[in-house]
């Protein structure tokens, strides 16, 4: 197993834990103002699934619609846990078919905010973890504003455990 297939294994679990634990934040305060730029909880987590969606796009070279980073339509918890599980499966498969050179390949694409780019198949996978990475943290911070401590998710958690066997 290759890094960037570890790192997307990794990002499937941490998205899974993560919003295991989300899943008993009260739904009011799921979509309560914060002061971020997605404005709520669920909305950050709906960002970082729909910039997951582009970057899947982008992979595949097929256009993606969207026309915000902030989509309108936000789906509630259960449709947005359930997708986001459903694309995190994608990418574990998508790295597991990567070959190293395929990883090097370049995928040109337009930034929603307008712009070409162009990024090698590993750095966009890269990007993705990172990016998942980033927002879970900003959610979790909104975790601790309720009282509620979100779990670890970070990459020694998951090596132990997949070490252990869990």
């Amino acid at each position: 197993m290759n890094d960037v297939q570890t790192l997307m294994r990794y990002k499937a679990w941490a998205d899974a834990v993560f919003l295991s634990t989300v899943a008993d934040v009260p739904p009011t305060e799921l979509t309560a103002p914060h002061p971020i730029v997605f404005g709520s909880l669920l909305r950050t987590l709906h960002h970082s699934y729909a910039m997951d969606y582009v970057w899947q796009c982008h992979l595949l070279g097929k256009p993606h619609g969207l026309t915000s980073r902030n989509p309108a339509h936000c789906p509630a918890l259960d449709e947005l846990t359930a997708l986001q599980r459903e694309i995190d499966q994608w990418y574990v498969e998508y790295a597991r078919s990567m070959t190293n050179n395929a990883l090097h390949d370049i995928v040109d694409f337009e930034f929603i905010g307008g712009g070409r780019g162009a990024m090698t198949h590993g750095d966009i996978l890269l990007h993705v973890v990172n990016h998942s990475t980033y927002h879970r943290g900003h959610a979790a911070g909104m975790l601790y504003h309720l009282d509620m401590f979100p779990p670890a998710t970070d990459l020694p958690v998951f090596l132990r455990q997949q070490a252990a066997g869990a």
